[in-house]
């Protein structure tokens, strides 16, 4: 009776250790499900005539939310147009739950607003697609519009 009565204590032991290590592992996939590093809007085309102002590339951008509850390293990861114009972060984090705002145009980068210091459009005004990839170049999102009517595409 001692041999059944251990052994039976032991199976017990053993799957509630199991179902503690799957809880554990299983924790980590459970807070990824919960948020994403993502574009979010395309503001493809800025108000005006296209004339290569400064203000009017600025006025062209495109919004990355990180909606995790942890802050994210961009630094290395890049966001590319349908031609391949490429954006590549340097040294940047964006904190849990915020967005940051890529301008076509040149300014001073802050946790809110970085700029690619380009000197002409980027985004096409009638279609495109948006890629954003980690450093490694794993695709994180894309995010395309076909449309000359609208002047943004909320991703």
């Amino acid at each position: 009776m001692r041999n059944r009565s251990t052994t039976r204590t032991l199976a017990c032991l053993i799957t509630a250790i199991s179902a503690a290590a799957v809880t554990v592992a299983a924790t980590p996939a459970a807070q990824a499900a919960t948020g994403s590093v993502h574009l979010a809007k395309i503001y493809y085309n800025s108000p005006g005539s296209d004339r290569g102002s400064n203000a009017s590339l600025n006025a062209e951008w495109v919004t990355i939310t990180n909606s995790t509850s942890t802050a994210r390293s961009l630094k290395g990861w890049t966001l590319t147009d349908a031609s391949n114009h490429k954006y590549t972060f340097g040294t940047f984090t964006l904190g849990a739950g915020k967005t940051v705002k890529v301008h076509t145009g040149k300014g001073g980068n802050t946790s809110t607003n970085r700029y690619q210091n380009r000197s002409w459009y980027v985004w096409n005004n009638d279609k495109d697609t948006a890629t954003l990839r980690k450093s490694t170049g794993a695709k994180v999102d894309t995010c395309s519009y076909n449309s000359s009517t609208a002047v943004s595409k909320t991703c």
